[in-house]
C-alpha cells in the first residue's frame, strides 16, 4: 500500500472497488502494440498492432521525422510460420519484403512504388525471416510448404527471385531435417548460416548450427557443421564483417555468445546470464555487430535486462545506463551509429528506442502509449524468491496494490492474482505493464510467477520441468501464493490464479489438483493434454514428449495430468476465455471443461469469441474479457466495482 501521513484522509473502500485511472479503454486505444523494430541505412521500422482493426499489424517506416505507414488496410503484416510467426519483413537500400498474414504471400515494397506487389503465388506456403541478398537480385528464407493435405508441413530453406513471380514457391536450398529457423547471409551474399533441429527437440533443447557456400544459382558447398547437439541449444547466428560467425549457446547451461573462426569455438564472455531467449518466433535478435566489430546485445540476471557493448579484444562487458528492464529485438543502425531496440521501464510503457552507442544517450522513437500515467497510481515489481516445493527456490515478481485515492478498510489484506506466464518455456518481466496496472490499482495483488521451467535462470532451471509440467509450475504458483499470505501481503481466502495458453493450463491444474486457489480464468487454456498431443500444429506436436512423456506410451501419464479427466477434484470458481479460430488450443477445449464444472455446480463463465485465435488482438475482446475477469471476482467475492461495465454471466453463483 502507498505511505500516508497520519494527517492524510482518503476515502475507504475494499480491495477491488477502488475507482482507478486505468481503464480497459487504455489497454486499447490508448495503446499501440510495437514489435520487430529494425532499421535499413538510416530508416527505422516497426510492425504497429492496430486493436481497433480487428488487431491488423501493419509495418511503418521512420525516415527522418516523417512516419509512414508502408501497408495499410487490408493489409496483415504477419507470417503464420510455426503457427507463431515472426520474421515478417526485411528491408535492404530501400526496397522492402513483407509477409502478409491474409494470403502468406510475400510482397515487395520499391522506392519507386509504394504499392506492396507479391512476388509470391497463391499457394499452401509459409514464409519467414527473410533476408535480402541485393547482388544478386534473391532471397532467403524459411518455407512452410502446407499442400500435403493430412501431413505435416515440410520446413525448408528457399531461394526467391525478388522480383518474383516464384511459382514454384522458390528453389529449396536446404532441407532433410524437421525444422529450419534463423538463416543467416554474409554481407557478399556468398556464405549462409542456419540452424536445424529434429523433433522432438524444441530449438531451446538442441539445435545444429551449419554454414557453406551459396554459389548465385543456389547451390551449397563446403557444409560445415559449427556447433550444436540435442543437449545444446543455439540462438541468433550472424556474420560479422571479418567473415566470423557469432551466436549465442547455453553449452555451459547458460546462453552466451561465442565465435567460429574456422577453427574452435570461442567463448567471448563466459557469464551466469542469458543473452537470449527461447525462439518461440523468428526474427528474434539479442545482439548485433557494431561498426567497429563491438558486440551490442543485452542480457537477463535475476529477471531484468540489461543492454551493454561487448569489446571482443579485450573481452570486457560494459553496461549503458538506461532505465530499461525489459529489452528485445537489437539491430545496430551504422548509418547513425545508434542500436534500435523496444525498451519498457518499470514506470512507462516505453516503445521503440534509438541509442547512441558512443554516449549511450536515448530517445523514443514510438511510443507504446501517448497517455500521460501518473506514477502514483504505478505499482512497481518487487523480486520475490521463496522455497519451492521440490527443494529449489522458485522466483517471481510482487506488485503490491497501490492507488493514493483510496484506502483499505482496518485489517483487510488484498486479494491476490497469481498469474502464470505461457509457454512454458518463457518467463515473465518486471517492467511496465498497463493490464498489470489495470489491477493492482483496483485494489489487487499480483504474483507474476516465474515457475520452474521459465527461461532467464539458465538450463537447469528451464530443465526443472523437463517430465513435470502440470506439476512443478504448479507447485510453484501455489507455494509462492501461500509465501505471500504468510508474509501478511495477500488474504489467504481470495488466492486467484490466471493464465493464457500452457498458463492457462497451469491455472486449470491448479484448480483441479491443488486446493489454494478458490477463483482461476483461463485464456485458450488447454484442458485436455491427451488432445493437444494428438492435435496440433507441427512446431509444437512433440513439445510434450519432453514435458511430460513421450506419447501413446506415456497416455496414463497425460491423461492423469489433465483437468479434464479430474473435473470431480475441483471446487473453485473458473472463468474461460477462448478464440474460435485458435489452432494451437482446440476451442472443445474450454467448451468441454466449462461444461463440467457447470454440472458440477461450480460457478462458471465461458466466452467464446469469433475470428480471435491463439492470444486475442481485436480491441473489444480485450476490453470485454477484462471487465468480464473483472465482473466474475466481483461476484465471487462479493465487492462492488467502481466501473460502469456489462457483467458477465456466471452459472451456479450461490444467492445473496
Amino acid at each position: 500500500m502507498p505511505d500516508r501521513s497520519p494527517a492524510t484522509t482518503v476515502p475507504v473502500a475494499p480491495h477491488g472497488s477502488w475507482p482507478s485511472p486505468f481503464t480497459v479503454e487504455m489497454l486499447t486505444a490508448g495503446s499501440t502494440p510495437l514489435r520487430d523494430a529494425g532499421c535499413d541505412g538510416t530508416d527505422v521500422y516497426w510492425i504497429e498492432g492496430r486493436p481497433a482493426e480487428k488487431g491488423r499489424s501493419t509495418l511503418v517506416r521512420l525516415r527522418g521525422s516523417e512516419r509512414q505507414e508502408l501497408t495499410p488496410a487490408p493489409f496483415d503484416v504477419r507470417s503464420r510460420a510455426h503457427e507463431y510467426g515472426g520474421g515478417a519483413w526485411a528491408a535492404a537500400d530501400g526496397i522492402v519484403v513483407v509477409s502478409n498474414g491474409a494470403d502468406n504471400r510475400l510482397y515487395v515494397i520499391t522506392p519507386e512504388d509504394q504499392t506492396p506487389v507479391a512476388i509470391t503465388p497463391e499457394g499452401d506456403w509459409r514464409f519467414a525471416e527473410m533476408q535480402i541478398d541485393l547482388a544478386h537480385r534473391r532471397i532467403i528464407a524459411v518455407r512452410e510448404d502446407h499442400s500435403v493435405p493430412d501431413a505435416e508441413p515440410v520446413n525448408t530453406l528457399v531461394q526467391l527471385s525478388l522480383d518474383g513471380p516464384n511459382e514454384d514457391g522458390g528453389l529449396v536450398i536446404v532441407s532433410g531435417t524437421d525444422f529450419v529457423a534463423s538463416p543467416a547471409l554474409s554481407a557478399t551474399g556468398n556464405r549462409l548460416a542456419w540452424l536445424s533441429w529434429n523433433h522432438p527437440n524444441m530449438p531451446w533443447d538442441g539445435t545444429d548450427l551449419w554454414c557453406a557456400g551459396l554459389s548465385p544459382e543456389g547451390d551449397l558447398t563446403d557444409v560445415r557443421l559449427v556447433a550444436g547437439g540435442p543437449d545444446e541449444s543455439i540462438v541468433r547466428p550472424r556474420w560479422d564483417a571479418e567473415g566470423a560467425l557469432i551466436f549465442v549457446s547455453d553449452r555451459t547451461g547458460w546462453w552466451n555468445l561465442y565465435a567460429d573462426h574456422g577453427g574452435p569455438v570461442r567463448a567471448l564472455h563466459p557469464m551466469q546470464a542469458e543473452f537470449a531467449e527461447p525462439q518461440w518466433v523468428f526474427g528474434m535478435s539479442t545482439w548485433d555487430v557494431a561498426p567497429n566489430g563491438d558486440l551490442i546485445c543485452v542480457w537477463t540476471h535475476d529477471g531484468l535486462w540489461h543492454i551493454g557493448r561487448l569489446d571482443r579484444s579485450a573481452g570486457t562487458l560494459t553496461p549503458y545506463d538506461v532505465p530499461f528492464i525489459d529489452i528485445a529485438g537489437v539491430w545496430v543502425q551504422p548509418a547513425a551509429n545508434a542500436v534500435i531496440f523496444r525498451g519498457v521501464s518499470a514506470t512507462a510503457p516505453g516503445g521503440v528506442v534509438r541509442m547512441d552507442l558512443d554516449t549511450g544517450a536515448w530517445e523514443l522513437l514510438r511510443a507504446t502509449s501517448e497517455l500521460e500515467i501518473d506514477p502514483a497510481f504505478v505499482s512497481i515489481a518487487r523480486p520475490v524468491s521463496w522455497p519451492a516445493a521440490d527443494g529449489t527456490t522458485a522466483h517471481g515478481f510482487y506488485y503490491p496494490p497501490v492507488n493514493p485515492n483510496v484506502a483499505a478498510p482496518e485489517g483487510e489484506l488484498p486479494p491476490l492474482i497469481v498469474d502464470s506466464h505461457g509457454g512454458p518455456t518463457g518467463a515473465t518481466a518486471s517492467s511496465f505493464n498497463l493490464e498489470t496496472q489495470f489491477w493492482t490499482s483496483r485494489g489487487f495483488a499480483i504474483l507474476d510467477v516465474n515457475y520452474g521451467g521459465s527461461t532467464g535462470y539458465g538450463r537447469e532451471y528451464r530443465e526443472r520441468l523437463k517430465d513435470q509440467w502440470g506439476i512443478v509450475d504448479v507447485d510453484d504458483c501455489v507455494s509462492g501464493a501461500e509465501f505471500l499470505a504468510r508474509q501478511g501481503l495477500a488474504d489467504p481466502s481470495r488466492l486467484i490464479i490466471r493464465g493464457g495458453s500452457a498458463g492457462g493450463y497451469t491455472t486449470l491444474a491448479a484448480l483441479t489438483f491443488r486446493s489454494a486457489f478458490r477463483v482461476g480464468v483461463s485464456y485458450y487454456g488447454i484442458g485436455d493434454l491427451e488432445a493437444l498431443a494428438r492435435d496440433t500444429h507441427k512446431f509444437e506436436s512433440r513439445y510434450l514428449e519432453g514435458l511430460v512423456g513421450p506419447y501413446p506410451a506415456a497416455r496414463d501419464v497425460y491423461q492423469a495430468r489433465s483437468p479434464i479427466h479430474h473435473v470431480d477434484r475441483l471446487d473453485s470458481a473458473m472463468l474461460l476465455f477462448q478464440g474460435l479460430d485458435d489452432k494451437v488450443v482446440p476451442p472443445n477445449q474450454a467448451a468441454t471443461m466449462a461444461e463440467a464444472v457447470r454440472a458440477k455446480g461450480l460457478p462458471v463463465a465461458h466466452l467464446e469469441f469469433a475470428g480471435e485465435g491463439h492470444g486475442f488482438r481485436a480491441a473489444e475482446t480485450i476490453q470485454r474479457t477484462l471487465e468480464a475477469e473483472l465482473s466474475f471476482y466481483a461476484q465471487v467475492f462479493g465487492f462492488t466495482p467502481a466501473d460502469e461495465m456489462e457483467p458477465v454471466a456466471v452459472d451456479n453463483l450461490p444467492a445473496g
